[in-house]
């Protein structure tokens, strides 16, 4: 796919260390049925809409955010009851998890599994959001220390998110970003 056909807009993002859920997360947790026509609403929206950039963007630093804090409720919101994730070729290959997870029960399963491997100290570094309207596109840095043997790693990391009603339905990882960007018919 050609970069003529679909709109592209690019941002820096930066994540804080929260320890508590933003308002927003904790509304969206109350009122699921509520949140879900609101990102109806704006997965509608062109990528170049203000109001979309600002509400794609809020939400994928919220989700980060409940990410690093293992918040895994207030990560669930932003991702579809049907949801697919595909771990990084490299992992499966390695052994390490499974091809695909179906389920956000089973997406816990990964999560859990990775943390044990690299510990509590696992988090997300933002770098920048690609949206491309009915996907996404996460670039970052994963800085962390293997449990076991106390190796640092400091890998490049990236998610390909297709969204379906305004949430994740599908993600592919990868560890390096070129790749993804690859994977969407992008270059760095």
């Amino acid at each position: 796919m050609s970069q003529e056909n679909f709109q592209v807009v690019r941002k820096p993002l930066r994540v804080r260390e929260r320890w508590s859920r933003k308002l927003d997360q904790r509304l969206s947790l109350r009122f699921p049925r509520l949140f879900a026509a609101y990102a109806r609403l704006i997965g509608r929206l062109s990528p170049d809409s203000r109001l979309r950039q600002a509400a794609v963007g809020r939400a994928t630093r919220l989700g980060l955010e409940a990410f690093n804090r293992r918040d895994l409720d207030a990560l669930r919101v932003g991702y579809h009851p049907d949801f697919e994730f595909h771990p990084p070729r490299e992992a499966v290959e390695a052994g390490l998890v499974d091809s695909y997870y179906r389920g956000w029960t089973r997406n816990l399963t990964y999560i859990s599994d990775w943390s044990e491997v690299w510990g509590a100290d696992l988090r997300l570094e933002p770098v920048e959001l690609i949206d491309l309207g009915d996907r996404l596109v996460w670039l970052a840095v994963l800085p962390g220390r293997a449990q076991a043997s106390g190796v640092a790693l400091s890998e490049k990391w990236a998610a390909v998110g297709t969204l379906k009603d305004g949430k994740v339905i599908r993600q592919q990882d990868f560890l390096d970003h070129a790749k993804a960007l690859e994977a969407v018919g992008l270059s760095e």
